[in-house]
This record gives structure tokens, C-alpha cells and sequence, in this order.
């Protein structure tokens, strides 16, 4: 690991950091014959621009010889902290620096007290589910990433509407329900943004998504509720929504649906993890 150095990411560091980020996914992708995450390497750098700038996400940044070669990301907005996208440079991969980026974070969500950390990884990439297993993930939900073109409907006696501070106390109920903990953070973000939706069933709230998107997650008692908000999105954000490939009632609807599986992945953990006890559709997160 001759001349590499980890530091902080500062908010000027996107502009080396959201190139490296687009080619190292492009690279892995194009060669198994998958779509990459980003379209372009402006996209990768305004995702990266707008994890620097937040208060609550932390970026280590890797350079050798002063050269920014590197950069991972950990979301640290709610109780489980969400790492990712962690990437390197394709000329200096298999030279140790993604374990190395790895370990300072999870360093860094030891010393925080973080009870569970957890990413999602390419199914693919078989060098990342080498590092994350040695680095002591357990691979939990296989991950299925739907696209196509928006249902745009509704759902017999489910009512989809926009979702409002006055919910978040009873999103985070049902988040408890589910999942065993809240996503506060993110939720607070999403609603200050406009773009969380809640379904109401028999009287009562029963779903919530902050986006039917790549970078949201979804919470239902049941799978009818998740429907019901898969079905009213008037876009899925990105390459996709992530549906759990276990859950195959729900990907039979989907495809049913005219939806199409673009890539798997896997949801892996490390620490506190919580079989869930309904319906959902994790981030790229988790």
C-alpha cells in the first residue's frame, strides 16, 4: 500500500471522486454484460456531490502520491449506517485499496456505536462478495432490480397519497413493525423533498415509500400495500427498484406487471440485522 493515504472527502472532492465512481462501475458492468449504474459521468458526480455536501454522510477519499484513486461512502442519517458506493479506480484495483477504504469505515461505525451496517452489492462483482464476506457481511435478501414503464394506476381500496411531516411518526411505526428499527433520517430527507408517498388501507396507513427508485425504500405490512405504491409511481428513479427475489409473490406481480429484471444483487449485513416481519423494497443502501 506504498504512497496510498485515506482522508476525509470535502465537497470539492466530487469532481475527481463522481468520474472514478461512473468508470469503476461502467468497467465491472459492461463486462458481464449488465447496464451501468450511471449513465454518465456527470450523474456519478452529482450522487457524489450531494453525499459530500450532507451533513449526516461521511466520505473517506483514497490518494496515492496525492492522486484521488478512490472514495467510500457511509450513510450515517439513521441507526443502521448504509455504506456505499465505494469505489476505486480501475487501474488500481486488486491492489488492496477497496479493503482498505472497507476497513475505515466499518472503523468508523465501531467507534459511532452503530448496532448494524449494511450495503448491497452486484452479484456479478465476485472480488466485492469476497471482500464483504471476509470483512465479516452476511449475505441476507437476494435483490432483484425491476424496471420498465410506469403503471401509473391504482389499486382496488388502497389510497396512495403524498406523504407529509405529519406522517412520520406513524412511517416510523411501521418501519419499527417491519424492519425492527426506524430509517428517520432518510425519511425526514425525502419529505423535506417531496418525494415520499404513503398508502392508506382499512382506515390506517400502511405503506410508505420515499421513492420507487434505486436510491429509495419502501415499507408495507403487506405485499398489497407495496403494490398499491409500486403501481400509483409515476417514475421508477434510476436503474430501478430493488425487489427481495424471496418475496415471489411480489416478483411474479411484477413481471406480470410488464416490468423486466435488469441485474440481481445481494443485501448483506454485519452486526444487528432483523429478519423482516412484512413487506418491503430496500435502497441501494439497504
Amino acid at each position: 500500500m506504498s504512497g496510498l493515504t485515506l482522508r476525509a472527502g470535502r465537497p470539492d472532492d466530487a469532481a475527481a471522486c463522481g468520474p472514478i465512481c461512473y468508470e469503476a462501475f461502467r468497467s465491472i458492468s459492461t463486462a458481464h454484460g449488465f447496464p451501468p449504474d450511471f449513465p454518465n459521468p456527470e450523474a456519478a458526480t452529482m450522487v457524489l456531490a450531494m453525499i459530500l455536501s450532507h451533513p449526516a454522510m461521511h466520505v473517506v477519499v483514497a490518494e496515492r502520491s496525492g492522486v484521488v484513486v478512490g472514495s467510500n461512502c457511509v450513510d450515517e442519517r439513521s441507526v443502521i449506517a448504509s455504506i456505499g458506493p465505494i469505489t476505486v479506480a480501475p487501474s488500481e484495483q486488486n491492489h488492496g485499496t477497496g479493503r482498505e477504504l472497507m476497513r475505515t469505515v466499518l472503523d468508523r461505525c465501531a467507534a459511532r456505536g452503530a448496532p448494524g451496517v449494511r450495503l448491497v452489492q452486484a452479484v456479478f462483482h465476485n472480488r466485492s462478495l469476497s471482500l464483504y464476506t471476509k470483512l465479516g457481511f452476511d449475505p441476507r435478501e437476494p435483490l432483484s432490480c425491476m424496471h420498465g414503464k410506469p403503471l401509473q394506476t391504482a389499486m382496488p381500496g388502497y389510497t396512495v397519497r403524498r406523504g407529509a411531516e405529519d406522517d412520520l411518526a406513524e412511517c416510523n411505526r411501521l418501519c419499527v413493525e417491519v424492519h425492527g428499527h426506524t430509517r428517520e433520517g432518510e425519511l425526514k430527507d425525502a419529505i423535506s423533498r417531496g418525494s415520499v408517498s404513503v398508502v392508506e388501507h382499512g382506515g390506517r396507513l400502511s405503506g410508505y415509500t420515499t421513492g420507487i427508485a434505486f436510491f429509495g425504500h419502501t415499507v408495507g405490512r403487506t405485499n398489497a400495500d407495496v403494490k398499491a405504491l409500486i403501481a400509483a409511481a409515476r417514475e421508477f428513479g434510476g436503474p430501478g427498484f430493488l425487489v427481495p427475489t424471496r418475496n415471489a409473490e411480489l416478483l411474479r406481480w411484477c413481471l406480470q406487471s410488464g416490468l423486466r429484471i435488469t441485474q440481481p444483487l445481494t443485501l448483506m449485513s454485519l452486526g444487528l440485522y432483523n429478519e423482516p416481519r412484512g413487506a418491503f423494497l430496500p435502497s441501494i443502501g439497504y
